[in-house]
């Protein structure tokens, strides 16, 4: 691997365990459909609900990764000559960034089971969008290797 392509930062944002037992507890809900019509078929029900669900989840993971020429954020990427600055936030910062402070423009990859975000400052006079606010589980790590 040459040093253009080295990673320096790389995060696979999986589901929490909470969102595997909602998708757990959905399953077993939906089988109260069935379970008075035909027990097998509440249960295959209930299956079948939580392989949809749990596969919809491992789906919905996203990857961030950056190396010393680009920044991937879930399915989008940037070279890293636009970016700016990044800034990461803990998970107060990190509420007022999602809500109150929000840029209609910003490019999002946020994840509901991600409480952090860092703010990636966008210059590229051919692009409208100011930032990208990526969900991230280590923040300060993801900011101190963009700003690298």
């Amino acid at each position: 691997m040459s040093s253009t392509t080295a990673v320096l930062f790389s995060e696979r944002l999986h589901p929490s365990a909470g969102w595997s037992i909602g998708a757990f507890l959905l399953s077993a809900m939906t089988s109260l459909l069935l379970i008075p019509i035909s027990p097998w078929a509440g249960v295959g029900l209930a299956l079948l609900v939580m392989l949809a669900v749990l596969a919809g989840l491992v789906r919905a993971s996203a990857r961030v990764v950056v190396t010393a020429d680009t920044f991937v954020a879930g399915g989008a990427a940037i070279e890293r000559r636009f970016i700016t600055g990044a800034q990461g936030f803990d998970a107060a910062g990190s509420f007022a960034q999602r809500g109150r402070e929000l840029d209609v423009r910003a490019f999002l990859m946020l994840r509901p089971w991600v409480r952090t975000v860092v703010r990636v400052d966008i210059a590229d006079p051919a692009d409208p969008t100011p930032y990208w606010l990526v969900s991230t589980r280590r923040p300060r790590e993801l900011a101190a290797a963009l700003n690298s």
